[in-house]
């Protein structure tokens, strides 16, 4: 079980790596003026979600769902567990999200301002706080 907590936590550190670099990207890419630059970060953003942040989050689900197969019913009467699971649903949305603005930006058709990823890129940190705070604490 030790093995798969220690790789579930790499996973879940990958996928966090990415999920707060893409949307930097973002903001770098929306405040872009020239056709190279944002040539280069549509590829930057595209290797970074497919090659990187998806593979890491589908790993770090799949460990999640391995290591809570080691005792279900202990695990889900924890009410901290089940707080941290809604927390990951709302990650997964968040980078399926992510995914829609690499298409956005790959067919050019972003109108937000680098304003707007520079808020967006701050969600993934919450969760992360509240994440590892649930997991470590355990508070109910």
């Amino acid at each position: 079980m030790l093995w798969v907590k220690a790789f579930h936590i790499i996973a879940m550190v990958c996928w966090f790596a990415g999920l707060f670099y893409l949307p930097r990207l973002f903001v770098y890419h929306a405040a872009c003026e020239d056709e190279p630059g944002r040539e280069r970060f549509k590829v930057m953003e595209r290797k970074l979600y497919r090659g990187i942040t998806t593979p890491s989050m589908i790993t770090t689900v799949a460990l999640g769902l391995w290591l809570i197969s080691y005792n279900v019913t202990g695990y889900l009467s924890q009410g901290w567990l089940h707080a941290k699971l809604v927390l990951v649903a709302l990650l997964i949305a968040y980078h399926i999200y992510c995914g829609h603005l690499v298409r956005v930006f790959r067919d050019d058709r972003n109108t937000r301002s680098h304003v707007f990823y520079r808020w967006f890129n701050e969600l993934p940190v919450l969760v992360l706080l509240s994440v590892v705070i649930l997991a470590v604490v355990k508070p109910f």
